[in-house]
């Protein structure tokens, strides 16, 4: 009897599919294809202006330009070989309109945010840029910074709380323990008190109901006083009063698009941290527990080296 060699398995479709993603990105690089790239806000601000002129410096071979939200015909009407990059939430309400178009990058979506205008669901045109810093590298800097900490306090509401199984499944392998404390009401400040007195560090998520300028002092003032120190959730709060995070300037979201864009659409990811990022932190508040100056530059490294390893 005659045997046939199983070419058309499942696992060798997918290592051929891989392969042809590969090799289109290749040679889309090596002959240099100038591309449309469409950038769309619902405002034309001078920071929009300055990103838009930034990526154009970056990519004098293409044609790179800006357009407000308001200018523009439904997606479905614009060019399909368009790189389409939205700026804020009004330009991705757009793009939801219609199923085709462009395919699309939304820069820096918080998962809040994308959970709130997609549900969970995501069309396969878009390609979202997370904003808020991933789980596990706020994480291993609490395990940087504070060696000593193992329960990790983290507030939470129905918005945020999707985000805590993912947390968890990433603080298990440092050997952390995330105690978590729903907080629904933020006049109330017997749930954070509470969380205080049984956790070693409070970690942030990025949850604008919880972590905000009316929240702020509570929360800095309360942490201070316990001597918890707060991990994140942004670089405003870390000028305020929390001690270090995690995140991504101007010039790292630069670099991400660069690369990016220097791949064929089929070959973006469809979601995706930037790489490329920074360590903040807040000297007094170090000083105040005891830490000793944090090297930015230095954590921020040995957390790119521990995401770069297998």
């Amino acid at each position: 009897m005659c045997h046939r060699l199983p070419w058309r398995t499942p696992a060798f479709a997918r290592l051929l599919a891989v392969l042809c993603l590969v090799s289109a990105s290749a040679l889309y690089c090596s002959m240099g294809f100038a591309a449309h790239i469409l950038l769309t806000a619902s405002d034309d601000s001078p920071g929009v202006q300055a990103f838009t002129q930034a990526l154009k410096a970056l990519r004098p071979n293409d044609s790179v330009s800006f357009q407000p939200l308001s200018s523009l015909p439904r997606p479905a009407k614009l060019p399909e070989d368009t790189r389409l990059i939205l700026l804020d939430l009004p330009s991705l309400d757009w793009r939801l309109q219609d199923s085709q178009g462009p395919a699309t990058l939304v820069l820096r979506i918080s998962r809040l945010q994308a959970r709130q205008h997609l549900n969970k669901s995501q069309p396969s045109h878009l390609s979202l840029l997370w904003s808020d810093p991933p789980p596990d590298r706020q994480l291993r800097l609490t395990r940087i910074l504070l060696p000593q900490a193992k329960r990790v306090g983290v507030l939470y509401d129905n918005h945020s709380e999707f985000l805590l199984d993912e947390l968890r499944q990433a603080a298990r392998p440092l050997g952390l323990e995330v105690i978590a404390q729903r907080w629904d009401n933020t006049r109330d400040s017997r749930p954070l008190q509470t969380l205080l007195k049984n956790c070693d560090v409070l970690l942030g998520l990025d949850d604008p109901d919880l972590y905000n300028s009316q929240t702020a002092k509570n929360l800095l003032l309360s942490s201070y006083t316990r001597q918890v120190a707060l991990i994140g959730p942004n670089i405003g709060f870390v000028k305020a009063g929390s001690l270090a995070t995690t995140y991504s300037d101007q010039n790292d979201w630069l670099a991400v698009l660069d690369d990016l864009l220097d791949r064929p659409p089929a070959a973006w990811p469809r979601a995706y941290y930037p790489h490329r990022f920074k360590v903040s932190s807040n000297p007094q508040v170090a000083r105040s527990l005891g830490i000793e100056r944090v090297n930015e530059a230095t954590v921020a490294t040995l957390l790119a080296e521990g995401e770069r390893r297998p």
